[in-house]
C-alpha cells in the first residue's frame, strides 16, 4: 500500500517514532492551538486574510500534534500526521487536509484571492475540529493509548 510504505519510509527516517506518552506536550500543544486561532481571529479583523487562513491551519495541526503526544506519536511530517489522524483514531481528517491546501496556496502562491467570508468559514471550521479533537482527547485512558499505539505501530511497519 502506498500510503504504508510513505510511513515507513519516514519511520525509517526517524520523522514518526514511538515516544513516551507526554501529558505536558499535550497541553502545551493544545494551548499553541488556542494562541493560534486567537490571533487568526485577530487578523481576519485587520483583514490579514492570507496570514489568517496560515494560523488557522496551524492551530488544527497544534491540536492533532497534542493528540499524537498524547498517546506517544512524535510525528514530523504534516501529510503523515494527518493520515495518522485517520489511520489510527478513526478520525475524519477532510477539514484538516482542505486547510492544510488552503494554507499552501495561500501561503506560497500569489495568485490565490480570499475572501473575509472564507476565512469566517475556515475558522469556524477549525473550532469545531479542535473542539472535537480537544473532548476526544481528554477521554483517552491509559487502555486505549496501549491500543492506539499497537495500531500506530502496525501502520509503521
Amino acid at each position: 500500500m502506498r500510503k504504508t510504505g510513505f510511513l515507513n519510509k519516514l519511520r525509517k527516517e526517524n520523522k514518526i517514532q514511538l515516544v513516551e506518552p507526554s501529558n505536558d506536550l499535550k497541553t502545551a500543544y493544545f494551548e499553541r492551538s488556542a494562541e493560534s486561532l486567537q490571533s487568526a481571529k485577530v487578523l481576519l479583523k485587520i483583514n490579514n486574510l492570507k496570514d489568517a487562513v496560515a494560523l488557522t491551519y496551524y492551530s488544527m495541526y497544534y491540536g492533532l500534534l497534542a493528540l499524537l503526544f498524547r498517546v506517544g506519536i512524535k510525528c514530523e511530517n504534516h501529510t503523515a500526521a494527518i493520515m495518522l489522524l485517520k489511520g489510527v483514531f478513526d478520525i475524519e481528517n477532510s477539514s484538516i487536509h482542505k486547510a492544510k491546501k488552503e494554507r499552501v496556496d495561500k501561503q506560497y502562491y500569489v495568485d490565490f484571492a480570499v475572501t473575509r467570508e472564507e476565512v469566517s468559514d475556515l475558522i469556524k471550521t477549525a473550532e469545531e475540529f479542535n473542539a472535537h479533537l480537544l473532548d476526544f482527547t481528554e477521554k483517552i485512558g491509559q487502555k486505549e493509548v496501549c491500543e492506539y499505539r499497537q495500531k500506530a505501530a502496525k501502520l509503521l511497519n
